[in-house]
Protein backbone atom coordinates (compact mmCIF):
# COMPACT_ATOMS: atom_id res chain seq x y z
CA UNK A 1 0.00 0.00 0.00
CA UNK A 2 2.94 2.03 0.38
CA UNK A 3 4.22 1.35 -3.23
CA UNK A 4 0.85 2.08 -4.80
CA UNK A 5 1.13 5.54 -2.80
CA UNK A 6 4.36 6.24 -4.22
CA UNK A 7 5.94 6.31 -0.94
CA UNK A 8 7.68 3.09 -0.66
CA UNK A 9 10.85 3.02 1.85
CA UNK A 10 12.84 -0.05 1.22
CA UNK A 11 14.84 -0.02 4.22
CA UNK A 12 12.31 0.86 6.69
CA UNK A 13 10.06 -1.51 5.64
CA UNK A 14 13.23 -4.63 5.95
CA UNK A 15 13.75 -2.68 9.84
CA UNK A 16 10.37 -3.26 10.33
CA UNK A 17 10.33 -7.07 9.19
CA UNK A 18 13.00 -7.39 11.43
CA UNK A 19 11.79 -5.54 14.68
CA UNK A 20 8.44 -8.13 13.87
CA UNK A 21 10.70 -11.02 14.02
CA UNK A 22 12.76 -10.23 16.87
CA UNK A 23 9.13 -9.66 18.94
CA UNK A 24 7.52 -12.58 17.66
CA UNK A 25 10.76 -14.79 18.66
CA UNK A 26 10.48 -12.86 22.27
CA UNK A 27 6.90 -13.40 22.96
CA UNK A 28 7.26 -17.24 21.79
CA UNK A 29 10.28 -17.55 24.37
CA UNK A 30 7.84 -15.54 26.81
CA UNK A 31 5.12 -17.92 25.96
CA UNK A 32 7.50 -21.23 26.40
CA UNK A 33 8.94 -20.31 30.22
CA UNK A 34 5.90 -18.48 31.80
CA UNK A 35 3.49 -21.40 30.27
CA UNK A 36 5.74 -23.97 31.83
CA UNK A 37 5.94 -21.88 35.29
CA UNK A 38 2.83 -21.54 35.79
CA UNK A 39 1.49 -25.28 34.58
CA UNK A 40 -0.19 -24.77 31.39
CA UNK A 41 2.46 -27.06 29.66
CA UNK A 42 2.05 -30.35 32.51
CA UNK A 43 1.10 -33.62 31.12
CA UNK A 44 0.71 -34.73 27.29
CA UNK A 45 0.70 -31.72 25.21
CA UNK A 46 -0.71 -31.29 22.17
CA UNK A 47 1.48 -28.73 20.65
CA UNK A 48 4.87 -28.67 19.20
CA UNK A 49 7.58 -29.36 21.76
CA UNK A 50 8.64 -26.74 23.85
CA UNK A 51 12.39 -26.26 25.17
CA UNK A 52 10.99 -25.59 29.10
CA UNK A 53 8.91 -28.13 29.11
CA UNK A 54 11.23 -30.97 27.64
CA UNK A 55 14.40 -29.95 29.88
CA UNK A 56 16.50 -28.92 26.73
CA UNK A 57 17.07 -25.16 28.24
CA UNK A 58 16.43 -23.84 31.62
CA UNK A 59 13.97 -21.36 33.16
CA UNK A 60 17.01 -19.23 33.40
CA UNK A 61 17.75 -19.67 30.41
CA UNK A 62 15.20 -19.10 28.38
CA UNK A 63 14.28 -16.16 30.06
CA UNK A 64 17.70 -14.50 29.26
CA UNK A 65 17.60 -15.49 25.45
CA UNK A 66 14.30 -13.98 25.74
CA UNK A 67 15.35 -10.84 27.01
CA UNK A 68 18.40 -10.73 24.34
CA UNK A 69 15.83 -11.13 22.13
CA UNK A 70 14.02 -7.93 23.14
CA UNK A 71 16.48 -5.91 23.70
CA UNK A 72 17.90 -6.77 19.98
CA UNK A 73 13.85 -5.78 19.35
CA UNK A 74 14.31 -2.59 21.10
CA UNK A 75 17.85 -1.73 19.55
CA UNK A 76 16.49 -2.28 15.85
CA UNK A 77 13.64 -0.41 17.02
CA UNK A 78 15.49 2.75 17.44
CA UNK A 79 16.14 3.36 14.22
CA UNK A 80 12.21 3.48 13.71
CA UNK A 81 12.17 5.88 16.45
CA UNK A 82 13.91 7.99 15.05
CA UNK A 83 11.90 8.00 12.04
CA UNK A 84 8.70 8.01 13.28
CA UNK A 85 9.05 9.88 16.30
CA UNK A 86 7.15 9.46 19.77
CA UNK A 87 3.77 7.12 18.51
CA UNK A 88 6.57 4.53 17.23
CA UNK A 89 8.07 4.55 21.03
CA UNK A 90 5.08 4.29 22.90
CA UNK A 91 3.82 1.64 20.26
CA UNK A 92 7.20 -0.25 20.09
CA UNK A 93 7.27 -0.50 24.53
CA UNK A 94 3.88 -0.98 24.44
CA UNK A 95 4.62 -4.08 22.54
CA UNK A 96 7.38 -5.77 24.29
CA UNK A 97 5.47 -5.19 27.51
CA UNK A 98 2.39 -7.16 25.90
CA UNK A 99 4.50 -9.59 24.66
CA UNK A 100 5.84 -10.74 28.47
CA UNK A 101 2.70 -10.00 30.08
CA UNK A 102 0.86 -12.19 27.54
CA UNK A 103 1.38 -15.55 29.61
CA UNK A 104 3.66 -13.81 32.08
CA UNK A 105 3.43 -11.17 35.32
CA UNK A 106 0.64 -11.01 38.16
CA UNK A 107 -1.88 -10.31 35.14
CA UNK A 108 -1.21 -12.70 32.16
CA UNK A 109 -3.09 -11.68 29.70
CA UNK A 110 -3.37 -15.04 27.89
CA UNK A 111 -4.88 -16.49 30.89
CA UNK A 112 -8.03 -14.38 31.20
CA UNK A 113 -9.20 -14.40 27.62
CA UNK A 114 -7.74 -11.16 26.44
CA UNK A 115 -5.09 -13.17 24.32
CA UNK A 116 -7.98 -12.50 21.11
CA UNK A 117 -7.74 -8.63 21.42
CA UNK A 118 -3.74 -7.78 22.07
CA UNK A 119 -3.07 -10.39 18.94
CA UNK A 120 -5.44 -8.18 16.90
CA UNK A 121 -4.21 -5.33 18.20
CA UNK A 122 -0.43 -6.02 17.36
CA UNK A 123 -0.56 -8.12 14.89
CA UNK A 124 -2.85 -6.56 12.84
CA UNK A 125 -3.73 -2.95 13.39
CA UNK A 126 -0.26 -1.99 15.03
CA UNK A 127 1.74 -4.09 12.46
CA UNK A 128 0.09 -2.61 9.66
CA UNK A 129 -0.64 0.48 10.31
CA UNK A 130 2.74 0.61 11.87
CA UNK A 131 4.69 -0.09 9.27
CA UNK A 132 2.69 2.32 6.77
CA UNK A 133 3.13 5.42 9.18
CA UNK A 134 6.51 5.00 9.28
CA UNK A 135 6.85 5.34 5.57
CA UNK A 136 3.84 8.02 4.50
CA UNK A 137 3.95 9.82 8.00
CA UNK A 138 0.23 9.24 7.78
CA UNK A 139 -2.70 6.69 8.13
CA UNK A 140 -5.61 6.43 5.59
CA UNK A 141 -8.75 4.47 6.06
CA UNK A 142 -8.17 1.75 3.67
CA UNK A 143 -5.04 1.11 5.77
CA UNK A 144 -6.84 0.90 8.74
CA UNK A 145 -9.36 -1.27 7.20
CA UNK A 146 -6.72 -3.46 5.65
CA UNK A 147 -4.39 -3.95 9.40
CA UNK A 148 -8.01 -5.18 10.60
CA UNK A 149 -8.31 -7.95 7.57
CA UNK A 150 -4.88 -8.84 8.41
CA UNK A 151 -5.47 -8.87 12.72
CA UNK A 152 -8.26 -10.97 11.90
CA UNK A 153 -6.31 -13.61 9.83
CA UNK A 154 -3.46 -13.76 12.69
CA UNK A 155 -6.38 -13.94 15.26
CA UNK A 156 -7.69 -17.19 13.64
CA UNK A 157 -4.07 -18.55 14.10
CA UNK A 158 -4.74 -18.20 18.06
CA UNK A 159 -7.83 -19.56 17.70
CA UNK A 160 -6.82 -23.21 16.22
CA UNK A 161 -4.26 -23.10 19.01
CA UNK A 162 -6.72 -22.34 21.84
CA UNK A 163 -9.11 -24.73 20.42
CA UNK A 164 -6.45 -27.27 20.11
CA UNK A 165 -5.52 -27.11 23.88
CA UNK A 166 -9.21 -26.46 25.20
CA UNK A 167 -9.19 -29.33 27.85
CA UNK A 168 -5.18 -28.89 29.06
CA UNK A 169 -6.40 -25.02 29.28
CA UNK A 170 -9.53 -25.76 31.36
CA UNK A 171 -7.09 -28.52 33.43
CA UNK A 172 -4.19 -25.74 33.69
CA UNK A 173 -6.89 -22.79 34.71
CA UNK A 174 -5.64 -21.08 31.64
CA UNK A 175 -8.96 -18.83 30.87
CA UNK A 176 -8.69 -18.66 27.00
CA UNK A 177 -12.01 -17.85 24.86
CA UNK A 178 -12.61 -21.26 24.00
CA UNK A 179 -11.71 -22.74 27.28
CA UNK A 180 -14.59 -20.02 28.53
CA UNK A 181 -17.32 -20.44 25.99
CA UNK A 182 -16.34 -24.08 24.35
CA UNK A 183 -15.57 -25.93 21.26
CA UNK A 184 -18.29 -24.51 19.68
CA UNK A 185 -17.70 -20.21 19.71
CA UNK A 186 -14.25 -21.12 19.26
CA UNK A 187 -15.48 -22.18 16.02
CA UNK A 188 -17.71 -19.50 14.93
CA UNK A 189 -14.98 -16.94 15.98
CA UNK A 190 -12.45 -18.79 13.69
CA UNK A 191 -15.19 -18.85 11.01
CA UNK A 192 -16.08 -14.98 11.34
CA UNK A 193 -12.08 -14.20 11.49
CA UNK A 194 -11.26 -15.69 8.32
CA UNK A 195 -14.22 -14.98 6.28
CA UNK A 196 -14.21 -10.95 7.54
CA UNK A 197 -10.45 -10.35 6.03
CA UNK A 198 -12.27 -11.30 2.86
CA UNK A 199 -15.80 -9.31 2.96
CA UNK A 200 -13.34 -6.32 3.75
CA UNK A 201 -10.77 -6.69 0.79
CA UNK A 202 -13.93 -7.83 -1.45
CA UNK A 203 -15.71 -4.66 -0.09
CA UNK A 204 -12.81 -2.28 -0.72
CA UNK A 205 -12.04 -3.63 -3.99
CA UNK A 206 -15.71 -3.57 -4.98
CA UNK A 207 -16.23 0.15 -4.02
CA UNK A 208 -13.26 1.29 -5.69
CA UNK A 209 -11.55 2.23 -2.27
CA UNK A 210 -8.18 -0.11 -3.38
CA UNK A 211 -7.48 -1.82 -6.53
CA UNK A 212 -9.81 -4.22 -8.14
CA UNK A 213 -6.87 -6.44 -8.77
CA UNK A 214 -6.78 -6.99 -4.84
CA UNK A 215 -9.22 -9.68 -5.45
CA UNK A 216 -6.02 -11.89 -6.07
CA UNK A 217 -6.53 -12.88 -2.51
CA UNK A 218 -9.56 -14.89 -3.30
CA UNK A 219 -7.47 -16.99 -5.08
CA UNK A 220 -6.68 -18.61 -1.59
CA UNK A 221 -10.35 -18.92 -0.81
CA UNK A 222 -10.59 -22.66 -1.36
CA UNK A 223 -8.14 -22.94 1.31
CA UNK A 224 -10.14 -20.95 3.47
CA UNK A 225 -13.00 -23.03 2.71
CA UNK A 226 -10.51 -26.75 3.62
CA UNK A 227 -9.59 -24.75 6.58
CA UNK A 228 -13.23 -23.90 8.14
CA UNK A 229 -14.39 -27.48 7.19
CA UNK A 230 -11.12 -28.87 9.57
CA UNK A 231 -11.50 -26.43 12.22
CA UNK A 232 -15.48 -27.99 12.64
CA UNK A 233 -14.58 -31.66 12.36
CA UNK A 234 -10.97 -31.73 14.30
CA UNK A 235 -10.00 -32.28 17.49
CA UNK A 236 -6.72 -32.12 19.58
CA UNK A 237 -3.38 -33.10 17.72
CA UNK A 238 -5.40 -33.53 14.55
CA UNK A 239 -5.41 -29.45 14.51
CA UNK A 240 -1.83 -28.90 14.35
CA UNK A 241 -1.98 -29.35 10.95
CA UNK A 242 -4.54 -26.57 10.57
CA UNK A 243 -2.80 -24.00 12.78
CA UNK A 244 0.04 -24.27 10.08
CA UNK A 245 -2.09 -24.10 7.02
CA UNK A 246 -3.97 -20.92 8.86
CA UNK A 247 -0.77 -19.01 8.83
CA UNK A 248 0.34 -20.46 5.59
CA UNK A 249 -3.14 -19.10 4.42
CA UNK A 250 -2.27 -15.62 5.98
CA UNK A 251 1.29 -15.49 4.26
CA UNK A 252 -0.51 -15.71 1.20
CA UNK A 253 -3.55 -13.71 1.55
CA UNK A 254 -0.81 -10.87 2.53
CA UNK A 255 1.37 -11.45 -0.52
CA UNK A 256 -1.90 -12.08 -3.16
CA UNK A 257 -3.04 -8.73 -1.75
CA UNK A 258 0.33 -6.81 -2.07
CA UNK A 259 0.96 -8.31 -5.96
CA UNK A 260 -2.68 -6.80 -6.45
CA UNK A 261 -1.80 -3.61 -5.00
CA UNK A 262 1.72 -3.41 -7.26
CA UNK A 263 -0.15 -4.16 -10.45
CA UNK A 264 -3.52 -1.68 -9.68
CA UNK A 265 -0.81 1.39 -8.79
CA UNK A 266 1.07 0.86 -12.80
Amino acid sequence: MAYAADAFEPFVALVCLLDALLLQIGSNLANDVFDYEKGADEGERLGPMRVTQAGLLSPKEVKRGMLVVFGLAAVSGSYLIIAGGWPILVLGVAAILSAIAYTGGPYPLGYYGFGDLFVFLFFGLAAVAGTYYLQTMTVTRPVWWLAVAMGLLTTAILVVNNLRDIDNDRRAGKRTLPARFGARFAQWEYTLCVLGAYVIVGGLAITGSISIWTLLVFLTFPTAVQLLRSVRNETGRALNKTLARTGKLELFFGLAFAVGMIIGSR
